[in-house]
């Protein structure tokens, strides 16, 4: 029921008065976004709060390239500890400068097909990385990713659907060197984990629909097959 005892002043008083905090600056990244296509911005969040609510109440989930960390703090208000890797420095240093108030995030330089991270998780995601990879890269990609995971453990992949690259733009189209459709992402993706659900994307819908007509799509690996964790005991 509203409070029809407080007035106007009062209840915008007590309503936002505790919003007014010091401005957090927006990474590079996300703040070219803001100027020259910020529609953008809510595509790349929608992406997160699929991840985030799939990760929900899990102890600790590894973002595999954060980029300037746009999306990071989703996934940190829905589990315990965010370890979020990038390979470029500059990124790390800005994220770790803007978003040290995150207590539960830590940013950390590496690259993930270079290097196994530290420790087990969870789960391990990675939003518009793949695409810009070499095609030789994908098996450390995916590997170095399961080398971390717990056995049960869960892994995301987002990516545009290589069925939509002819409606990219030109500055789209140049990065993006490894593009999948959700067959061949499936197919990769089954070559780890037991078993693979495979998610379209349009604008900030989620969807199961016609796969062809998706402009984004997402590969959820759940459970280390049991041939590969054996493998890599040997």
């Amino acid at each position: 029921m509203p409070n029809s005892k407080l007035t106007q002043k009062e209840a915008y008083k007590l309503a936002t008065d505790y919003q007014f905090i010091d401005s957090i600056e927006l990474g590079p990244w996300t703040s070219y976004s803001l100027l020259y296509d910020p529609k953008h911005i809510g595509f790349v969040l929608a992406r997160y709060k699929f991840c985030a609510k799939m990760f929900e109440g899990m102890d600790r989930v590894l973002e595999v390239g954060c980029g300037d960390g746009i999306g990071t703090p989703v996934i940190g208000q829905y589990v315990k500890t965010v370890i979020a890797i990038e390979p470029e420095t500059r990124h790390i240093r800005g994220n770790r400068r803007r978003l040290n108030k995150l207590k539960n995030v830590e940013f950390k330089g590496l690259d993930i097909c270079k290097n196994v991270p530290e420790g087990q998780f969870d789960a391990a995601f990675s939003i518009d990385v793949i695409e810009h990879l070499d095609k030789s890269l994908n098996r450390p990609f995916f590997e170095n990713q399961c080398a971390c995971l717990k056995d049960d453990g869960v892994c995301i992949v987002g990516t545009p659907n290589i069925t939509a690259n002819k409606y990219a733009s030109p500055r789209s189209r140049v990065q993006h060197i490894n593009l999948y459709s959700q067959e061949s992402l499936k197919k990769m993706m089954s070559r780890y984990f037991k078993r693979v659900f495979m998610f379209g994307m349009n604008d900030d819908v989620l969807h199961t629909g016609y796969a062809p007509m998706c402009h984004y799509i997402f590969g959820m690996g759940v459970g280390l097959k049991s041939d590969y964790v054996e493998t890599q005991k040997v």
